[in-house]
């Protein structure tokens, strides 16, 4: 079964000469090509706290505006600007706005605390910001000496759209070789690096990675995970813009206002996280649980004879079966669903396809731009993070006796290094030009890439046997008393240097599920089941309190 896929070059090719020169167009080129195409059609669309939507044309205009008033004010080409605020339109305009002056801009993270975002900026070197809801007013009054503030609020002093130039300054444009973003990590060590990408990092990735998936002018991307993250920044935002496709600004990540807006904007492209896709299918099924075994059963089975003809044919049938209940999720526009910043069980993979979604799994980091992987739609594979995207060259690094080592990658999307840390980039990008993720895993004949776990978060057991945390945790996905759960080592033997596997777990705050400490036993002993001798739990601590998180949704391991 194959499906004909987009050529990223052919796509390119009549711009080249015209619109742009070098091997791949800037982000500017990229959305002049686009508006060329698009310009009457709605670029980007937000309902909270009003509804409002820019056409590809209103939006070229507004970032030339404001490139010119940034160029006025003293921004010149290489200088770094930051964006901080929650997602919408506006921040879209602003990012963009700071490309198209020349600059190189710094998306950071709205949930960090002031001290910590501002610690960034000043690494940074900011030469303005633009920001929104309580912090701007903070960052007015305690940077305002060393940086211009914007507003991303209407209403608001010197706010985004009301920028304009007194005169006629002229921004200088970047090459595809030039910065485009600097982005920090949060990571799951707490420590935040800054990883430099150039526009040919983020361009070549949003191209090639359509290699593996074909994305239309007629979709509508549903950018609800946080924009200043490299996940959706490319793969909802830029990918987006690279089609002439709407691109819907999400408020909350609460599933009773997410789902308003899915169904509002008729969304064909919804990225998320495993948590989110988890909680919408658990819900899903509990409703139809709720109408008896036999309603049950019946749907059950249908879900089977679906997916097994999907499998088999490729015809996707699971929307004329199953049209009615996807109207309970504000799915039945949806196109693809993709789900990357982590693994995902293969029932829920597999349980969204017998619906009639194509879902698929992604794999990437923000050193990457991100995307490196990509389940095709036509021939996923639920246990595989994805098939490597073309012209991304991986190798596994030192594999042991069943193929599993650290992924490598070389590729026109791979990061400049880390913003003024050349030992750190040393660290991951060794003297042949290979970036090691510090992903263990392995790849089949088929180039499709099987994760294990970090490199970092290894256990030895006392037996020797390496254990992956995240292999263990995957199996407590769907366990709907627990709202968090993290599997570390714990030491059995210091000279020996081997390691017991403890279960840190946060059971669900409220709700109507067993959350006692014989319900937690239980659990763990039913995953035990599952496990092999060498990765069984043999110790379990129930905490009080929630674990520090990322912004996308994963735990702080080396926090706690």
């Amino acid at each position: 079964m194959s499906e004909k896929v987009f050529d990223p070059l052919l796509y390119i090719e009549p711009y080249r000469g015209k619109t742009f020169s070098g091997e791949w167009p800037t982000l500017p080129e990229m959305i002049q090509i686009t508006e060329e195409k698009f310009s009457g059609k709605t670029a980007f669309r937000a309902f909270i706290p009003n509804e409002r939507s820019y056409t590809y044309g209103e939006l070229i205009a507004h970032c030339r505006r404001i490139a010119r008033f940034l160029c006025e004010t003293g921004v010149s080409k290489g200088d770094r600007v930051g964006v901080t605020g929650k997602n919408s339109p506006e921040w879209g305009i602003a990012y963009l706005s700071v490309l198209f002056a020349g600059a190189v801009v710094v998306p950071i993270d709205y949930s960090l605390s002031r001290e910590e975002a501002s610690g960034l900026l000043t690494r940074a070197g900011v030469k303005a910001l633009f920001a929104d809801g309580e912090v701007l007013e903070y960052y007015r009054e305690t940077h305002g000496s060393e940086y211009a503030v914007y507003s991303l609020i209407p209403g608001k002093e010197q706010f985004l759209l009301d920028l304009k130039a007194e005169g006629e300054c002229t921004p200088e444009l970047p090459g595809e070789n030039d910065l485009a973003a600097i982005l920090f990590t949060s990571g799951t060590t707490g420590v935040s690096k800054g990883v430099m990408l150039t526009h040919a990092n983020l361009v070549s990735d949003c191209y090639l990675a359509q290699g593996n998936m074909n994305l239309y002018p007629t979709d509508v991307f549903y950018a609800l995970l946080p924009l200043h993250h490299s996940y959706t920044m490319l793969a909802v935002f830029i990918e987006g813009l690279s089609v002439g496709a709407e691109i819907i600004f999400g408020s909350s990540l609460v599933v009773s206002q997410l789902l308003k807006e899915l169904k509002a904007g008729k969304v064909t492209m919804f990225l998320g996280v495993p948590m989110l896709f988890n909680k919408i299918i658990k819900s899903l099924m509990k409703g139809i649980r709720d109408k008896g075994v036999v309603v049950y059963g019946l749907i059950k089975a249908m879900m089977f004879l679906s997916g097994t003809i999907k499998k088999l044919t490729g015809v996707n049938v699971g929307k004329a079966f199953f049209g009615g209940i996807l109207d309970k999720v504000s799915l039945r526009t949806n196109r693809i669903c993709i789900s990357g910043g982590g693994p995902l069980p293969a029932s829920t993979f597999r349980m969204y396809n017998q619906l009639g979604i194509d879902f698929v799994q992604g794999y990437g980091l923000t050193e990457t731009s991100p995307i490196l992987c990509l389940n095709p739609t036509y021939a996923f594979n639920v246990n595989s993070v994805g098939k490597i995207i073309p012209r991304v060259e991986g190798k596994i690094y030192e594999p042991d006796e069943d193929g599993v080592g650290e992924f490598c990658v070389k590729g026109p999307m791979v990061m400049q290094g880390y913003y003024e840390n050349p030992e750190a980039t040393a660290d991951v990008i060794d003297g042949e030009g290979w970036f090691h993720t510090g992903d263990m895993g392995y790849l089949d004949s088929k180039n499709y890439l099987f994760l294990t776990g970090r490199a970092k978060s290894l256990i030895v057991t006392e037996g020797g046997k390496n254990v992956f945390p995240e292999e263990i945790e995957d199996k407590f996905q769907l366990y709907d008393e627990i709202e968090q759960i993290l599997i570390r080592g714990y030491v059995l033997d210091k000279k020996m240097k081997t390691e017991g596997i403890e279960a840190l777990i946060y059971p669900v705050p409220e709700g109507d599920v067993d959350r006692s400490e014989k319900r937690m036993n239980d659990i763990i002993s039913e995953v035990n089941r599952e496990l092999k001798s060498y990765q069984k739990i043999t110790r379990l601590t129930i905490l009080d309190k929630p674990m520090e998180m990322t912004s996308t949704r994963k735990i702080k391991r080396f926090t706690v």
